[in-house]
């Protein structure tokens, strides 16, 4: 199973991935965790963050769950995920999806700004951030959508019926 958990920088997905990855492993021990920045540190930070880097990128994600997926190795993936596509292309050729989405309004992420990349943008330090002059387009077909706009309690009480749909394969 391949659990895609999607949102803006800041989001919470990769803490609510390691949670979920830590509430499987006690009960098995065939998960993996794939972040979408891990995956272009492991390919040599040879990517950007035009468009078409961030599709490539995305690519090689995909490409990346699908295979670990058909050696039955499940796979929660934090991701930005900005394009449709990926996720439709998840759907088509993944045996088990299970797509989840982190909604946070921009002025939380904002303030939350672990990596200042909302901060450099606003200085105009840096460019091509998702969600300001990147357009996001919210997931429309997300099996599960998560409001992250208050306590970490709340994002991670989901880790729990996410981990159940990894161990009981229900996708």
């Amino acid at each position: 199973m391949v659990v895609w958990i999607i949102g803006l920088s800041g989001a919470g997905k990769t803490t609510l991935a390691n949670a979920v990855v830590e509430k499987v492993r006690a009960r098995q021990d065939n998960v993996v965790l794939i972040d979408g920045d891990a995956v272009r540190e492991m390919f040599g930070n040879d990517l950007g963050y035009t468009i078409d880097d961030r599709l490539r990128n995305a690519e090689r994600i995909c490409q990346l769950c699908k295979f670990l997926e058909s050696q039955n190795i499940n796979v929660v993936c934090a991701i930005l995920s900005l394009f449709p596509e990926s996720r439709a292309w998840n759907r088509m050729h993944l045996k088990s999806y299970f797509e989840v989405f982190i909604d946070v309004p921009l002025q939380e992420l904002e303030t939350r700004d672990s990596k200042g990349i909302y901060r450099k943008f606003r200085a105009g330090e840096i460019r091509d951030v998702a969600g300001l002059d990147i357009p996001f387009l919210r997931p429309q077909e997300a099996h599960m959508i998560i409001s992250n706009d208050n306590a970490k309690e709340n994002l991670l009480s989901y880790a729990g019926e996410i981990a159940e749909k990894i161990q009981n394969g229900l996708a």
